[in-house]
């Protein structure tokens, strides 16, 4: 009996031992992620929360204002409609995310105030709870930037670009022209050549691409770092060009020599059948064509905050023109319509293996294979400008160097999916295909840049500076 009671007692200590050891375990990890330091009309929420097998028994998001808190989550209560919403992002790890501001906390006012998240999770076989907190200071600022228009005349044709000279306050906020769904981002007009200006004004280049409708609305934006938005309208007109439409023939002769090495540099391609042409062209006429298009978007990332160029673009010279920008084209093999797709620049002919000098000023971003377009290299010439050499059959320069217009960067080919011996080129805003023919133009230079700079500050001698 009395080995009994001491096996009782030795399992009662234990299990005393283990609840004591329990409630000393550490709660779930907390890692507030978003809002940074400020919060807006309505800025971001990511909180995540680690435990294991992200079993928690409590989890609470408040944020807290001179004494008051205001909820944003809990796990007690059903997520109110357009409110934050927790997901298993991971085994251990769960995410909260959704907003905070005035446009869900209606009592917040401007000045201090702190995120804080409590979560709870089970241990001991789920009779206790391990707790922690975590709290974050942020700082309330509920005003929008204000962003007014500085430069006058704006006009743009259907596929082509513009420029705008504004003011946005404060001067660090995201900024640029919005067209549509696209955004255009400012930079510092000190870089257009406007010696002296302050650091509110700003110049962006801006398009109507050539599949958006007439009438999207184009605006001036800015967004401060809490999140808070204004636009301004400003004065514009656009002016509708007609695209050609032209139909391919695709031969096999066509086929057998462009579809092999392609495939050979595109090893993530997926096609059915590498040895059946047809199918394996309209996998890279389509979608190995969109996923360059992307990779065209992201060289934009790597454009210079200032003006590189100088003048206006040098069209290859004694060049012909065999196809023009937004050329809609359609595919035909043995008479039946196969594909559609349209051409995103000039093809320029003179003869076979011609020299193609750089169009302007600027810095090489890309030297290398790319898809479709075959050698090609790209050149940024500075906020957001940047111009394509494609169908190489030689390159001879390589990232980073600086170009001019005596600079030799290639020579013409017919690599990619070119039917001949010709350079495709074109200009991209921001990654976005616009027509060269704007920036081929002395005049439209002068109007629609020049000018505009010059009334803005800039000394008529540098307002394009040509410095790389």
């Amino acid at each position: 009996m009395r080995a009994l009671l001491a096996i009782l007692l030795v399992l009662l200590l234990l299990a005393g031992g283990a609840w004591l050891i329990a409630g000393r375990a550490d709660g779930p990890v907390i890692d507030i992620k978003q809002p940074t330091k400020l919060v807006g009309q309505s800025s971001a929420l990511d909180v995540a929360v680690t435990a294991p097998r992200g079993n928690l028994t409590r989890l609470d998001v408040v944020v807290e204002q001179n004494g008051q808190q205001y909820p944003l989550f809990s796990m007690a209560t059903p997520p109110a409609q357009g409110g934050a919403t927790i997901k298993q992002e991971a085994e251990n790890v769960v995410r909260v995310t959704g907003q905070v501001g005035r446009a869900n906390v209606k009592d917040l006012r401007g000045g201090p105030a702190k995120i804080i998240v409590s979560a709870e999770r089970p241990v001991f076989f789920g009779l206790r709870r391990a707790a922690s907190q975590a709290t974050h200071d942020v700082l309330v600022q509920l005003m929008p930037p204000r962003v007014s228009v500085v430069s006058m005349h704006h006009f743009v044709n259907h596929g082509g670009s513009e420029m705008v000279v504004y003011r946005v306050t404060p001067p660090d906020s995201e900024s640029g022209v919005r067209v549509g769904d696209v955004k255009y981002p400012g930079y510092p007009a000190s870089g257009a050549g406007i010696t002296g200006a302050d650091p509110s004004l700003k110049v962006a280049f801006f398009a109507l691409l050539w599949d958006q409708d007439l009438n999207a609305p184009i605006s001036l934006y800015a967004r401060d770092d809490a999140g808070n938005e204004a636009r301004a309208s400003f004065e514009y007109r656009v002016f509708p060009k007609p695209f050609k439409k032209s139909n391919i023939e695709i031969t096999d002769k066509f086929l057998e020599r462009v579809v092999p090495e392609i495939l050979q540099h595109a090893p993530d391609l997926k096609v059915e059948d590498p040895s059946n042409l047809v199918s394996s062209f309209l996998a890279i006429n389509g979608t190995l064509r969109r996923e360059n298009a992307a990779t065209i978007g992201t060289l934009a990332k790597k454009t210079a905050p200032g003006i590189l160029w100088e003048g206006p673009f040098t069209q290859l010279y004694n060049s012909q023109v065999e196809s023009s920008f937004a050329d809609q084209r359609t595919y035909f093999y043995n008479g039946k319509e196969i594909d559609r797709q349209v051409h995103l620049g000039f093809d320029l002919a003179v003869t076979a293996n011609v020299p193609i000098k750089a169009a302007n000023r600027g810095t090489v971003v890309l030297a290398d294979w790319l898809g479709i377009y075959g050698n090609t290299v790209v050149v940024d010439h500075g906020m957001g400008l940047q111009s394509l050499y494609s169908h190489l059959s030689s390159i001879d320069v390589k990232p980073g160097d600086k170009v001019d217009t005596t600079t030799v960067v290639g020579r013409s080919g017919m690599t990619g999916l070119a039917g001949g011996d010709h350079l495709h080129f074109t200009v991209l805003l921001d990654g976005h295909p616009v027509t060269p023919v704007d920036w081929w133009s002395q005049q439209w230079i002068e109007d629609r840049i020049t000018r505009k700079l010059r009334e803005a500050g800039a000394p008529a001698s540098t307002a394009a500076p040509a410095t790389p």
